[in-house]
């Protein structure tokens, strides 16, 4: 049975679990997208929704536990300025998983991690790469 079982181990010791979320977590606020195992996304994911939780009131309590997990201060500053205001209406479920198949080496179940949300960043790109499309298309 597995009772009282709050999270997944990773087979691995404390310390270095602890690192691996932490890493984790920074380069899905950083990038806003990851490709892992199901089992790390999972354990990634409940640390990350509570940060952008966190990201959602700029104060200096909460910008001090979100250091605690992330290792970047500049990813600091992206949580509170860009990712919590952009998630301010939404009350969880800021991130998806999306299956994308197994690992060639060890069969392992690989996902993509990513945020709801895109950031203004990728909706300008987003916009650019249309209105070249659309101007291409003009033009022919």
């Amino acid at each position: 049975m597995k009772h009282r079982i709050g999270f997944n181990a990773l087979s691995r010791k404390s310390s270095q679990r602890k690192a691996l979320m932490r890493s984790m977590v920074t380069s899905l606020l950083k990038y806003e997208r990851i490709e892992t195992t199901k089992a790390k996304a999972l354990e990634v994911r409940k640390m990350a929704e509570k940060l952008i939780t966190r990201g959602k009131v700029d104060s200096v309590h909460n910008r001090r536990v979100a250091a605690r997990y992330i290792y970047d201060e500049s990813v600091v500053n992206k949580l509170f300025k860009e990712i919590g205001p952009l998630f301010a209406e939404r009350n969880g479920g800021y991130t998806r998983i999306l299956k994308t198949g197994n690992r060639l080496g060890d069969a392992a179940e690989m996902v993509i991690l990513e945020l709801v949300e895109k950031t203004k960043k990728e909706e300008k790109a987003a916009k650019k790469a249309d209105k070249k499309a659309e101007t291409k298309a003009e033009a022919k």
